[in-house]
């Protein structure tokens, strides 16, 4: 009798990671899957309760590894909020390229849906955290409950940019995806501009630039 793997959670990623890119669908069932790569069914149940919990944690997976690479660099410490934001969008997409695959299996399946957000839901955990962390100024009004409105449709302003790149990106057949990479610091900086209330000029920028895409792709 083959003796039964001892299987971590990272492990599980990689094998059902590898599975729907290899089947183009999920395993049937939590056995099944188990049983194909010689580990306890109930090995699985310690990590993830379903297979939905599992892809929710794919992406979280994809945010955590980018925090630990922004972390380990020295010049990202001194950064901005600004910087910062950039530094997560271009290492975060990096991150997504090398899965890129899988990414648009995960988010096609559910395109028509309001499931493919919910596979999202503990990325935006992660990523609105992140987004306080950063500290990013906002109109100074003196009043604590307008303060934490801001704070919140702060959080969910870019959270929304941040689903808005991704659909982008999916879209995106430019060599190397140099449209995101694009999309990325004329949205970043349009945002940071808006905060800041300066001059429109990257608002006009940023609008010929989707303006020109929007052309492009209906050509």
């Amino acid at each position: 009798m083959v003796k039964k793997k001892i299987i971590s959670d990272t492990n599980i990623i990689s094998l059902y990671m590898e599975y729907v890119l290899e089947h183009n669908e999920n395993p049937k069932s939590v056995f099944a899957f188990a049983k194909a790569n010689n580990f306890e069914e109930s090995h699985f149940y310690q990590f993830f309760g379903s297979f939905e919990a599992l892809e929710k944690q794919i992406f979280k997976a994809f945010f955590d590894n980018t925090i630990v690479v922004l972390e380990k660099s020295e010049d990202y410490t001194s950064f901005d909020a600004r910087n910062k934001l950039l530094s997560f969008y271009f290492t975060f997409f990096e991150n997504l390229t090398v899965n890129r695959s899988y990414v648009q299996f995960a988010l096609n399946k559910h395109k028509n849906s309001l499931k493919g957000l919910s596979l999202l839901s503990e990325l935006k955990k992660g990523f609105t955290s992140f987004i306080a962390g950063l500290d990013i100024k906002t109109l100074d009004l003196k009043q604590e409950q307008v303060e934490k409105f801001q704070k919140r449709a702060l959080q969910e302003s870019a959270w929304l940019q941040l689903l808005l790149t991704l659909k982008f990106w999916m879209d995106d057949t430019s060599a190397s995806f140099e449209k995101t990479d694009i999309f990325i610091e004329k949205s970043v900086n349009t945002s940071f501009d808006i905060l800041n209330i300066t001059p429109l000029k990257s608002v006009i920028d940023f609008g010929k630039f989707i303006y020109k895409e929007k052309i492009n792709t209906n050509n």
